[in-house]
């Protein structure tokens, strides 16, 4: 083989190890593009769940007051108010939103969690205690969507 084919073959080698490097660079670019779409999709329609049951919480509330503002529980008219905000439950649940869970006088406040409104002395709980539960907060996936109005003991 003379100088000149050696030559020539070394080029065609260092431009085949560029395109392939070029190559390479391009799939890992487009293989990140595609799962950083995919995690900003995932993340919209977490931020949509979230705006939208925000709006409709207000609604849940006055059904959960309806409910314990009627005297007669055996009322058909009651158990339509029941059948509905248990059906309203249940479509939460299947979105992933859960009520933050408390109990009263067991449960410390957190304000990531909590809100309070109202304080209270009573030496019979700790510091820091919640009390009752004026209105229920949401979680979804680990976010708070709406955090629970509380009254809080000493």
């Amino acid at each position: 083989m003379n100088e000149e084919a050696k030559v020539f073959e070394e080029a065609e080698t260092v431009v085949e190890i560029d395109y392939m490097d070029k190559y390479q660079r391009t799939l890992a670019e487009f293989d990140n593009y595609r799962k950083r779409t995919i995690k900003e999709l995932a993340a919209r329609y977490d931020d949509g769940t979230r705006a939208t049951c925000e709006k409709l919480l207000p609604i849940i509330d006055n059904f959960e007051r309806a409910l314990a503002a009627h005297p007669d529980k055996d009322d058909t008219f009651y158990k339509g108010i029941e059948m509905i905000a248990r059906q309203f439950d249940t479509t939460l649940e299947e979105l992933g939103v859960k009520p933050i869970p408390i109990e009263t006088g067991t449960t410390a406040f957190d304000a990531n969690m909590h809100y309070a409104v109202a304080h209270i002395e009573d030496e019979s709980l700790g510091e820091n205690t919640i009390t009752e539960i004026l209105q229920n907060g949401y979680i979804h996936k680990e976010r708070v969507i709406r955090p629970a109005m509380v009254k809080v003991a000493n």
